[in-house]
């Protein structure tokens, strides 16, 4: 730390203080006399702080010019601004040397930089064009806006370490969530329209919310017209500040509001029990390549905070598909990112985070990937973070697939064999009961070996990339047309059944099939071992009509149509219920936190055994077999499960366990239609026979009473 009350005299137009300031923290911190201004930028020349009155002004009303002799620390440029209070606007000019093919630094004086720790910005003068090429941005710049975040009542709130075996995640995005007029929110499509849906996600039953990027995204840039419609980043892949919540997604957006109406978002989910999880983008960032335009890190640290083309540095690796990837091993990159996630958790008390393309964060600073990257061991090892859930989708588009070996051992995994495998087994193909036991147990064959636990797997049918579980089961080829890529974008090989009829269809005997489809996925979802992840609507068949890659969709294609909760009660009461039924405390053999070993129970039942038609004799080595069976032993008294899954199309006679002291009762059946699929507890059917008939292309699970 370097402080000091050193006054000396700058040219100004105001009569603020200046002193030479502390390295740390980076950002801008504000204290009761004045604020603290910190960057780093190891190569820079000159470092300017541009200080607005407020974020709107065209000029500033001060520029001062940092002294490298008083105001630089090694690579730290530092000032104190006494007198100056939150709400003021700021931003820098840095310049630097010139070598952009051999050195990679591209260094403008010309451009208006935000800055890289800001906790808020303002777009309101925002032209990205101007960000471009080498022109003045002056009047046409994001601000960053100096933010105090101390005072904030949080009512004693802190996460909610709720252990991750007893975790069911729903995956939302903020404004697509409640922005349909269907919604009847107060304020639709922000922070607090979450809130005003907190009742629904508590009946439904879920423990966490995953929530899409809410980083500070460009929301400004067109893609493309179509159809006289200008398409935009939606989703919010796209991040340019990762400590400042996205403005757009609040009700009432002003200088403090995006921190305090996230915390307030929260602080409610927290009250009714949910965990908040962050969909976080360390891969890339809104720059894009050398054509992109200069937001922050560009013109701060080009050199080591993007992976450069080793033989001409103007150019970017593309490890992300997005234009440029992030240097996540250099130190100082490391360092921004665990203060990131440090800081979401200390100051906005958020329960984990989700991490896109985490793959990027293992590749060393050649872009090859290591065995021990430090990004995601100092991740996995901070004490700040040890009860935060951490999440990765464990691949990248430059074709590294890590699926069950990401490095660490508290990751757990965005588990892509689970949604593949499942689609392929439900929708009818023959030969995949090994592979869905496997799945089903944990996937074991992925994570035991290496001393993982079930818990690692996060299992998943859909997510905001693809079909809708709806789409899943009425299409067999994607509709992007809408995204005006003539439907080159999405993935082509969607594992989708449309059940006979592409599309939406009158058909009564179609569209019950693709209920008991609907149904099946669910219920081997919240079945199997490790944590399920839902993808909001889906427990009430929301539909993108085919689009499999809305990306660009910010209307009623990706918008959760509210009128979806009465029309399709019927599949909403099933998820309500199943989940319900995962979460009972005697069904605890259904989130084990650790994998199958054999123990037998006291009525001589395995922790769990795997059956076809007749017990004990499942089809492992038959390529034609579509029926899978097992049974999983409850201890201390709890309830044995019974399960039977047959995707064969017609009815099947399957065995089930003789029990000596107990008797077997139906609790779902997904070729009934409601309330019979699913039977409220203490309703269920008792099975008298020693066999049940499962029918065509459905599902069946007794327990034991």
């Amino acid at each position: 730390m370097i402080a000091t009350t050193f006054q000396y005299q700058a040219e100004t137009t105001t009569n603020y203080q200046l002193e030479l300031g502390r390295t740390y923290p980076l950002g801008a911190k504000p204290d009761k006399y004045g604020v603290n201004f910190s960057i780093f930028s190891e190569h820079a020349t000159s470092v300017e702080l541009l200080l607005f009155e407020t974020p709107d002004d065209a000029e500033p009303i001060q520029i001062i010019e940092l002294d490298p002799k008083l105001n630089k620390t090694f690579f730290l440029w530092h000032i104190y601004v006494r007198g100056l209070k939150p709400g003021a606007a700021y931003a820098y000019r840095i310049d630097g040397p010139k070598d952009l093919h051999g050195k990679g630094h591209r260094f403008n004086k010309n451009k208006v930089l935000i800055d890289p720790y800001s906790k808020g910005n303002s777009t309101t003068l925002w032209k990205r064009t101007d960000a471009l090429g080498s022109i003045d941005n002056l009047t046409t710049s994001m601000r960053s806006v100096v933010i105090d975040i101390s005072d904030y009542d949080w009512e004693g709130d802190r996460p909610l370490n709720r252990p991750m075996n007893e975790t069911i995640i729903y995956e939302l995005h903020v404004r697509g969530f409640t922005k349909s007029a269907s919604s009847g929110c107060k304020n639709p499509g922000t922070f607090s329209g979450v809130i005003e849906k907190i009742p629904y996600l508590q009946e439904l039953g879920i423990t966490a919310v995953e929530l899409l990027p809410v980083f500070d995204f460009d929301e400004t840039e067109v893609l493309r017209e179509v159809n006289g419609k200008q398409l935009k980043d939606y989703w919010g892949y796209n991040p340019h500040s990762f400590f400042a919540p996205e403005t757009s997604y609040c009700a009432s957006p002003n200088d403090k509001s995006p921190i305090t109406e996230f915390r307030d978002m929260v602080k409610a989910l927290h009250k009714a029990g949910i965990e908040v999880i962050l969909d976080v983008v360390f891969n890339h960032t809104s720059e894009g390549n050398h054509q992109g335009p200069t937001i922050n890190f560009k013109g701060f640290f080009n050199s080591i905070f993007y992976h450069l083309v080793p033989f001409d540095k103007q150019y970017y690796m593309d490890y992300s598909g997005c234009g440029n990837t992030i240097n996540c091993n250099h130190p100082l990159i490391q360092k921004l990112i665990v203060d990131c996630l440090e800081f979401w958790v200390q100051e906005m008390h958020v329960d984990g985070f989700r991490f896109d393309e985490a793959s990027i964060l293992s590749r060393d600073q050649n872009g090859v990937p290591m065995v021990h990257p430090p990004v995601v061991w100092q991740i996995e090892t901070s004490e700040v973070l040890a009860e935060t859930k951490i999440i990765a989708e464990a691949w990248d588009a430059a074709g590294l697939y890590q699926i069950g070996y990401f490095p660490g051992y508290r990751w757990a995994e965005w588990n892509g064999r689970f949604r593949d495998d499942v689609r392929r087994f439900i929708k009818g193909d023959p030969g995949l009961v090994g592979a869905v036991a496997w799945r089903m147990s944990g996937s074991a064959d992925l994570y035991q070996s290496s001393g993982h636990l079930p818990i690692n797997s996060v299992n998943f049918i859909t997510c905001h990339d693809g079909f809708t579980l709806n789409d899943l089961v009425s299409y067999d080829h994607k509709h992007n047309d809408a995204n005006g890529e003539h439907n080159r974008d999405g993935i082509n090989d969607n594992l989708s059944w449309n059940c006979g009829v592409e599309g939406e269809t009158d058909n009564l005997h179609i569209d019950a099939l693709r209920r008991r489809q609907i149904k099946n996925f669910t219920t081997i979802l919240l079945l199997s071992q490790g944590v399920p992840m839902i993808t909001y609507g889906d427990e009430v068949r929301r539909t993108q009509k085919g689009n499999n890659n809305a990306y660009c969709q910010d209307n009623e294609i990706s918008w959760f149509d509210w009128n979806l909760v009465d029309k399709n009660i019927d599949i909403y009461r099933f998820y309500k219920l199943l989940i319900s039924f995962r979460k009972c405390y005697c069904h605890e053999s259904l989130h084990r936190r650790h994998f199958f070993n054999g123990e037998v129970n006291e009525r001589g039942l395995a922790d769990i055994s795997w059956h076809g038609l007749h017990l004990h004799k499942p089809a492992w080595g038959d390529s034609h077999a579509r029926v899978l069976a097992f049974t999983l032993a409850g201890f201390k008294g709890a309830a044995d499960i019974h399960v039977m899954f047959n995707m064969y199309w017609d009815t099947l006679k399957f065995e089930i366990p003789s029990l000596s002291d107990r008797k077997w009762y139906k609790v779902i059946d997904t070729a009934q239609p409601s309330p019979m699929d699913i039977m409220e507890p203490g309703q269920e059917i008792l099975i008298p026979e020693n066999f049940s008939l499962v029918q065509g292309r459905s599902s069946v699970v007794l327990i034991s009473k």
